[in-house]
């Protein structure tokens, strides 16, 4: 999942991002309006976190032009203000939720999660499960044959992707787009790199193979191994 941050404040930017990236989300932040907005127009988000008091153009100007330009995805506004006309302002200017500041970071995860499982068309479940693979999306614990698998946060990130297109091929910008941020170099082997690692983290103890290459495509994760070429 990639979430776009747009904060101003440097420390509760760099303290935001750095417990989402703990939880597996790549973090783009966005430190005023007018950035923000250039980010959502060049980038895919499932979500935005939004501040209301920003540089250059406020939250909820951000967020109403957000949504005449029909971006779909959830938005998530911060404030320090805790007015009931604040938050009504806040959700006619085209917000999903409003949390306010101070807030707990274990609240602010389960109202990104509520977000992001009423926007799926096919909500996420609680656990994934493919043959014998099985992903906890809250805990983000990974077991294979009643085995735990330690992945990182990263290696999760991805795994989750793959799974939620199981037997479907994708390709390395959409995994980029979706499991790294916008650091992430295009031209890198990171990508394979992640790959090979969740591999033999997957195959330890002689587990069948679920993640296959498809030459000049990308990736698929499937029982159905077809035609191989990896």
């Amino acid at each position: 999942m990639r979430v776009l941050l747009v904060e101003d404040e440097q420390r509760v930017a760099g303290f935001i991002a750095r417990g989402l990236r703990e939880q597996a989300y790549a973090v783009d932040i966005a430190p005023d309006g007018p950035h923000a907005l250039y980010l959502a127009s060049v980038n895919q988000y499932d979500l935005v976190i939004l501040d209301v008091m920003l540089p250059g153009k406020d939250g909820r100007s951000v967020c109403r032009e957000l949504r005449a330009g029909r971006f779909a995805s959830p938005i998530l506004m911060l404030t320090a203000r805790d007015a009931v006309d604040d938050r009504v302002s806040g959700l006619d200017s085209g917000a999903d939720d409003y949390l306010t500041k101070p807030f707990d970071f274990k609240e602010l995860l389960a109202r990104m999660r509520a977000l992001l499982r009423r926007a799926s068309q096919a909500p996420r479940p609680d656990r994934l499960q493919v043959d014998d693979l099985a992903l906890d999306t809250a805990s983000h614990a990974v077991s294979r044959g009643g085995r735990t698998l330690s992945l990182t946060a990263k290696e999760y990130a991805l795994l989750e992707f793959l799974v939620c297109n199981r037997d479907r091929v994708v390709g390395r910008e959409q995994i980029a787009s979706h499991v790294w941020d916008e650091n992430f170099d295009p031209f890198s082997n990171v990508i394979d790199v992640y790959i090979k690692r969740l591999r033999a983290k997957l195959e330890e103890s002689g587990s069948g193979r679920l993640i296959h290459t498809r030459r000049g495509e990308g990736y698929i994760l499937s029982l159905q191994t077809g035609p191989r070429d990896d």
